[in-house]
Order: structure tokens, then sequence, then C-alpha cells
């Protein structure tokens, strides 16, 4: 009988996740081991019914990218509430690659908080607040900036200000039909982000913000998919740019708008053009003729494509607080550089290269 903790059933958990993660059968990681592990061997390791020796281990840790570490960390944490998108597009393999890379790095963001001794619980801004119209997001989003004291300016960094309010932030490398998904781990809201959205930082701080809307926005339970949509990227649209200091900026209701206006908006606000205009209609502050026009515009210039659209945004969206932990665990030798390498999931001499030294 097998007790909690068994090597051979964790060994056999991490090597499901691992070929999970590479969108891999079992089949095809025999294939993979050069035929040095059988199909049937490596289903009873999965179940936890053997434990490989050396050889076995190192090989299928190099078919896999894996480090020897990997499978023999216990599970720490579960990813919960997760909700791919209906119109990602991803296939279940796609999807289950993305959800595993997911948790290993959660997992990794929380044995680094752990050893730091950081485990200050996520504080809910938003409190027993409902969301019952559309019109409620626009008060969740003035709430938000008032409990998290941002004030009614541009946000400099979206991704920033989610780290420092206790949402863990992944980038991940996925199509580009996918965008990004929201959950919770040990009671921490998670976003995951695609990394393809760097090429637009306009649409990433979107999503980011959208997703936020997924965690934290209490709506009735018999809201539809699109009209969820329809809530989460007007609480977006509040966050970058709140009702007043939007109303204030577009001047009334417009029946014409030139096209230098809404770049400008763009490079001020870090919001897209489409978005702005999306908002607008929202609130009621543009002519609806205008605003179906400038949808056949857009999509006839190609501006719904990826890093296309007009006018230039020069902020910077980058997760880095889980490194930065790592790094500091590391210098203060509270980790050694093996084991920050293992948390990073890099080479021991591209994470000492990085961690540098004061000659």
């Amino acid at each position: 009988m097998k007790k909690q903790g068994d090597p051979k059933e964790i060994f056999g958990q991490r090597l499901a996740q691992a070929r999970r993660m590479r969108g891999m059968s079992l089949r095809a990681l025999a294939e993979a081991t050069g035929g040095k592990i059988t199909y049937n061997a490596l289903h009873r390791y999965e179940l936890g019914q053997m434990m490989p020796g050396d050889d076995v281990l190192i090989a299928v840790a190099d078919a896999l990218d894996q480090s020897l570490d990997f499978f023999f960390r216990p599970a720490t944490v579960k990813l919960q509430e997760i909700k791919f998108r209906k119109t990602s597009g991803l296939g279940v393999k796609s999807e289950d690659a993305i959800r595993e890379q997911a948790l290993d790095f959660f997992e990794r963001y929380h044995e680094i908080e752990n050893i730091l001794g950081l485990s200050a619980e996520f504080k809910d801004p938003l409190g027993q607040m409902r969301v019952d119209k559309p019109e409620d997001t626009e008060t969740a989003a003035e709430k938000i900036r008032k409990e998290w004291k941002l004030g009614e300016d541009a946000l400099p960094s979206v991704v920033e200000v989610l780290e420092s309010k206790g949402t863990k932030v992944y980038e991940i490398e996925a199509p580009q039909h996918f965008n990004g998904f929201a959950g919770w781990t040990d009671g921490h809201p998670v976003i995951v982000l695609a990394k393809w959205l760097n090429c637009d930082i306009p649409r990433k701080r979107l999503t980011a913000l959208h997703e936020l809307g997924h965690i934290l926005l209490r709506t009735r339970v018999d809201l539809s998919h699109k009209e969820m949509e329809h809530y989460c990227y007007r609480f977006a649209g509040a966050m970058l740019i709140p009702h007043k200091v939007f109303k204030a900026d577009w001047g009334g209701f417009r029946h014409r708008v030139s096209l230098e206006e809404l770049i400008d908006l763009k490079r001020r606000y870090g919001i897209s053009i489409a978005a702005i205009m999306y908002r607008a209609n929202d609130l009621g502050l543009v002519d609806k003729a205008l605003y179906d026009h400038f949808q056949i515009v857009r999509k006839k210039k190609g501006w719904h494509q990826p890093g296309k659209e007009p006018g230039e945004y020069l902020g910077i969206e980058i997760s880095s607080r889980f490194e930065q932990l790592v790094l500091r665990a590391a210098s203060e030798e509270v980790i050694t550089r093996s084991k920050g390498a293992a948390l990073l999931n890099e080479p021991v001499s591209s994470f000492s290269r990085k961690l540098g030294d004061f000659e």
C-alpha cells in the first residue's frame, strides 16, 4: 500500500504532468527516449507502481526537458476556478499543456514565498459588492482604484499593480488565439497571459484587467458567456480610464472624432483605440453610426491584428516579482544557486550570470 508522499506516487504524478505540459502521449514519450523505456513501463510509472533507476530517470527528464528536481517535488497547490474562453479555439491538449505549465509555475512561486516567509492573504477590494448590471462595473472599478490608492491618473504598469496587491502573474508561450485566463491558487488570484501580447502592450493591459474582472466581479449566475465578457471588458476599460476622466477628455457626446485624438488617448492611458471606442459606446458618448463605421474601417485596415493599430504606447508591462524573490533569496544565501536555478527553470550558469556579484 502506497503512503501519502510515496516517492513512486510523486514521480508518477509529475511524469504525467510533464507529459501533458509537452502535449505528449505515452507512446510519443517512449519514442522520444529513443526506445530506452517502453510504453508499458511508462504507464506503470505513472500509476505509481514502479520507481525508475537513474538511467531511466535521466532519459525521461531529457525527453521532457525537465530538471530531475521536478520529478520529486510534492504537489503544494491546485489551480481552481479556471475558465478558458469559449472563443480561444484551443484544443484539449493545448488547454492541458497551458494549465499544467501554469500549475508548475505557481507551485514554484508558492515555494519561494514559503521560503521567504511571505504568506499574506489576498484582500478582496470589492468585499461583498454585487455587480448586477453593466453600469455596476464602473462603480467596481472606482472602488478598486480607491481601495488600492491608485487615484484617477493613468496606470504606469497594470502588471506591477496586480503583483503588488497579491495577484500572481505568469506569462506563457501560447498561440495567438489564446490571450489568457484567471483562477485561484492557495487563496490567491492568479492571471496567466500569453507572451505574444508583448507585441501589443495596450492589449496586454486590457487583457490583464479583463481577467481581473473574472476574478473579482460577483455577477448574476444567469449571465451568458457573451454578457460576462462584456462586463469584464467594460470593467477593464473603467480601470484604465475612469468614467469621469474619460468623459472630461472625450468632451461629451460625439458625432465625429479624429484619429489623432484617439492616438493621443492611447498614448496617455495605455489603452487601444478599439477599447477607447468600445468605452465611448458603452458610456453613450458616441454616435452609433460612427461607432459602427469605425468597426468596419478597423477590420478593413487590419487594425484588429496584434500590433497593427495606429499610434504608439511606450509603457512596459513585465511580470518580475517571482524572479526578484528568487534572486533575493539567492543573494541573501537563503537558497543555493542551484536551487535558484531550479526555481527559475534555467541552467545554473545562466542563473549565476543573472545573479551577479559586486566586485
